[in-house]
């Protein structure tokens, strides 16, 4: 099938027929990402005012609706894989152009729904790829296998860097942010979930990073962020997945889960609240007997899950910034900043930090026989959001 559809040219089934390659260590070889076809557009989300919704204790929420920005567009184009990143107070997708409409509904949907169930203003765009390479940028893509089935997209290129920044500022009117509808159903957040408890660090602190280097160059870019991976491995004593969040150690699951209400107003699907919250229920309550007691309920199998899952997470990422949540002591937390301020203050990256005493995980499941599951993961009390303002800070200073 493969063959015959590369034979007829569709370019909409270029990322699933990419390549994958396995080892983090790898992100950083910048001339082994491959252009995105060039109808196709980037569809990115942002919460407006985040910053403040954190502030006012409103971070799950904000999470909630990044990561349905990412569930809601994967659900619409269907078999067709698309590369992602998940931003936190927003989600980075990339379609087919073909696929434009789909995606641009379901975004405007969950617009809708943000504003009606939390409160929360999304914004939300679509900026087709010629228009950024138009503008001297490019997005060029890997996929990075976390599992048999899963992956995860990291982008370069300043692309992406690019579609954020018009998302933000273009004015009211502009062609790249999506207009409200009247007539615009709820989105299909199907597979979307939040259940399981905060995520405990073993460590003591919970650190969100972000770091981009300065350079031009691919080859000193390159070379900046190995040393960066190199240098907060030394600092923490082994490599960076033995630092991972979701742990054995970090991983609790309680009934009813915290985020049940959350999820259940998330749902959707025409159902009255009262049948959603209902469903949610139960379908906890099996997982927690199957969690509590090592055991399987249909495709649903505990030990087997939690395995997968510590293996399928979103620790860490690059979409030209490089981003991480680390589990760490308060010493290796003050040696990995040290470190980031010394090398900003040579010039050569620039950097944002949040730390935290817990993470939150929000899982992505797409079939659970299969073992198709993604589960995003950002500090608490606003992780990669709240790093995001040092960054932006220190960013402004340097221009």
């Amino acid at each position: 099938m493969t063959t015959d559809r590369a034979a007829n040219g569709n370019a909409d089934f270029f990322y699933n027929e990419l390549a994958s390659f396995d080892d983090f260590a790898n992100f950083a070889e910048l001339d082994e990402y491959t252009p995105l076809p060039d109808d196709w557009v980037v569809m990115i989300s942002d919460v407006q005012g985040s910053t403040r919704a954190i502030e006012a204790g409103q971070y799950k929420n904000v999470n909630m609706v990044g990561a349905a920005s990412i569930t809601a567009v994967l659900n619409a184009c269907g078999d067709i894989e698309v590369p992602f990143v998940f931003g936190g107070d927003g989600g980075t997708l990339v379609v087919p152009g073909a696929l434009r409409q789909a995606a641009s509904d379901a975004l405007i949907a969950l617009q809708a729904m943000s504003r009606a169930t939390y409160g929360l203003a999304l914004r939300v765009g679509a900026i087709p790829l010629a228009d950024l390479r138009a503008r001297g940028t490019d997005v060029r893509v890997r996929k990075f296998q976390l599992s048999a089935g899963n992956y995860l997209a990291m982008f370069t290129g300043g692309g992406v860097d690019l579609a954020d920044n018009l998302l933000k500022n273009s004015p009211p009117g502009s062609p790249y942010l999506l207009a409200p509808r009247a007539d615009i159903g709820a989105p299909d957040l199907e597979g979307l979930s939040c259940r399981w408890e905060p995520l405990t660090p073993r460590n003591g602190r919970m650190m969100t990073l972000m770091v981009q280097s300065t350079a031009r160059d691919p080859a000193v870019e390159s070379n900046l962020l190995n040393d960066v991976v190199a240098q907060i491995s030394d600092i923490l004593g082994h490599r960076l997945q033995e630092s991972a969040p979701v742990n054995a150690h970090s991983m609790k699951f309680r009934w009813p889960p915290r985020g049940l209400v959350l999820e259940a107003r998330t749902m959707g699907g025409g159902r009255p609240y009262w049948r959603r919250y209902a469903a949610v229920l139960i379908s906890s309550l099996i997982q927690y007997w199957c969690e509590k007691f090592d055991r399987q309920a249909g495709p649903y199998n505990a030990p087997v899950y939690r395995e997968e899952l510590r293996s399928n997470t979103d620790f860490r990422k690059y979409d030209g910034i490089l981003r991480m949540v680390l589990d760490v002591s308060a010493g290796q937390a003050e040696l990995i900043e040290r470190h980031l301020a010394r090398e900003q203050e040579s010039g050569r990256l620039i950097y944002g930090v949040h730390i935290a005493d817990a993470a939150l995980m929000t899982c992505l499941v797409f079939n659970l026989e299969q073992s198709e599951h993604v589960h995003f993961v950002d500090g608490s009390d606003g992780g990669f959001a709240m790093a995001a303002v040092g960054f932006k800070s220190r960013l402004g200073a340097r221009r």
